[in-house]
């Protein structure tokens, strides 16, 4: 169930993230960069974009 002021997804998601800053016992553990922060995407998305433009730029091959 979503609406304005309770989103299932958004909670749990939440959770998750919570989660990971915690140790195996439950305390919580040092500082944890999320990976959304380490990893640029468009870095990756311009090697992807070379590797299929050097293929020939075919979808089916």
């Amino acid at each position: 169930m979503c609406g304005p002021k309770f989103c299932s997804i958004k909670i749990t998601q939440e959770v998750r993230d919570y989660a990971v800053t915690l140790d195996d016992d439950g305390n919580p553990k040092a500082k944890v960069t999320p990976i959304h922060e380490v990893v640029d995407p468009s870095k990756g998305m311009e090697e992807m974009s070379a590797e299929f433009r050097k293929r020939g730029s075919e979808i089916y091959q």
